[in-house]
């Protein structure tokens, strides 16, 4: 069984603590691959080789570094099928869905690479009798990244990208349930020319959450996951004097109208609901059903729940895969059952879902509520499963109050044809990423991704340019030469004149 080691200035090295933890294919159900559990001196080994990298990569012009960024994208043009093929090993998402994934990620390095035009500064001459003044943005130094199961390729590639192209150096800590592309991407920005210890992956769990957090010489911090670990990760590095962003989780809803197409809506919803098992943290998990909209779709969603293509993410007609872990699929039957005992009707229900070779999968079919409640467990919580709960609001006003009660602000769409509700929709959501007839508003590189509420811990949204403020500083510079200055000694306050 293959060991999946960590990457340290260079060269993989594999965990001195002698622990480590199965990697399983979930299709099979069943362990595929060892990963390394980091300490915290493998933590400190690979800060120290970033640490050491820095000044020299920091020194290189943004066009030196953009240039080896686009030697990386077109590596990354031709291993996608190998990243998804990883993903699809270790994280359960049909085959089709992890090359999307990939796709999303390198719109982020095409992002990255024109970063000598989005590290211009601002320059004003003659601000005063004899003194110019302009800004500059320069990087931090060692960042670090912590990334989740469910886009192992997709979202350290919001991070790093951008992060290394102004200038700094990089740990990655991905999930351990997925750790294999991580690797992947350290040979490829290696082949493309990146100097040892400018990207470093160390594999782990909370040890090696933890160790970085505490690092003296961590600058900063990106995460995405689950709420609770989001503001852990938050309060912990906050107090440790990071820049931290902590993107958490999200109950995703989607209003529709009665004057919804109702075919479109139906075919969004099954493909935002059931895409990659539920497990995105913009799916929709939650219908709004605006008057008699609900009636008129409820059926549809029914046919289609119960009939959705299960399956290995590798056979070419699988529209779902498994869930990631045994414990998640047990988590995911937990809350249907809650959802049965607390009075919702179970409209499709997806326990106990076997495939045929692959028995001990951890599978869950497509589940479909209806008359759910905003007290029901299955309404609060993250499911973070094939699971979609619908409710049923007599207007559009409601179904916003609604909303804008609930803890996460992540995504949000609305199903309609009149303009009209849709701007105001649109104005009065508090949400960070809003749809209008798009099932899954999520923005490109050139934008940036980001949740209110409880799923956004920071000031800075990922990405894009938000991603670029993330992770350099500003700087303000006024200069005077001795052959402008005035004479003697000045006491008030300056004043420009």
């Amino acid at each position: 069984m293959d060991t999946i080691t960590h990457y340290i200035n260079g060269v993989t090295v594999d965990t001195q603590s002698g622990r480590h933890a199965d990697v399983f294919n979930p299709a099979l159900g069943e362990p595929v691959a060892k990963v390394a559990l980091g300490t915290a001196d493998e933590v400190d080994a690979a800060v120290r080789a970033a640490e050491k990298a820095f000044p020299s990569w920091a020194a290189t012009p943004p066009l030196t570094r953009a240039r080896v960024l686009f030697k990386y994208l077109q590596l990354c043009q031709q291993h996608v099928d190998e990243f998804a093929a990883m993903i699809t090993r270790e994280h359960g998402k049909t085959f089709a869905d992890a090359q999307g994934e990939v796709a999303r990620g390198i719109e982020m390095v095409e992002f990255a690479v024109g970063i000598p035009q989005m590290l211009k500064g601002e320059f004003t001459d003659q601000i005063s009798r004899g003194i110019d003044a302009w800004s500059m943005r320069q990087s931090l130094g060692v960042v670090a990244g912590i990334t989740p199961f469910n886009f192992p390729v997709m979202v350290p590639m919001w991070m790093f990208p951008i992060a290394l192209a102004c200038g700094n150096t990089f740990v990655l800590k991905p999930s351990e349930r997925d750790p294999s592309p991580s690797l992947l991407h350290a040979r490829l920005l290696t082949e493309a020319g990146l100097p040892d210890g400018v990207f470093n992956v160390v594999q782990g769990d909370k040890v090696t959450v933890d160790a970085l957090l505490d690092h003296p010489v961590v600058q900063a911090v990106s995460f995405v996951g689950s709420t609770p670990i989001a503001e852990y990760i938050y309060s912990r590095g906050s107090a440790a004097g990071k820049r931290v962003q902590a993107l958490g989780g999200a109950k995703n809803h989607m209003v529709v109208m009665p004057d919804a197409d109702m075919d479109m809506t139906v075919d969004a919803l099954m493909g935002a609901a059931f895409g990659s098992a539920g497990e995105r943290c913009m799916a929709i998990s939650v219908v709004v059903a605006v008057g008699d909209a609900g009636d008129k779709i409820v059926d549809a969603l029914a046919k289609r729940t119960a009939a959705l293509k299960v399956r290995d993410g590798m056979s070419s007609d699988a529209e779902m895969g498994p869930v990631v872990t045994n414990a998640a699929k047990q988590r995911i039957e937990r809350l249907i059952g809650e959802g049965v005992e607390q009075g919702a009707k179970l409209v499709v229900d997806g326990r106990n879902y076997k495939v045929p070779d692959r028995e001990n999968g951890f599978f869950v079919g497509g589940t479909l509520f209806d008359h759910v409640t905003p007290e029901m467990t299955i309404y609060k919580e993250e499911i973070f499963g094939p699971v979609l709960c619908m409710l049923r609001a007599p207007d559009v006003g409601t179904a916003v109050e609604l909303i804008n009660r609930n803890e996460y602000g992540n995504g949000v769409a609305i199903y309609t044809r009149d303009g009209g509700v849709a701007r105001e929709f649109v104005r009065q959501i508090q949400v960070g990423m809003v749809g209008v007839n798009v099932p899954l508003p999520v923005p490109m590189a050139f934008n940036s991704f980001g949740g209110w509420k409880r799923s956004l811990f920071g000031d800075h949204h990922a990405y894009g340019p938000e991603g670029v403020r993330f992770y350099t500083r500003h700087k303000a510079v006024m200069q005077r030469w001795p052959n402008t200055a005035s004479a003697g000694a000045e006491f008030a306050f300056p004043q420009m004149k």
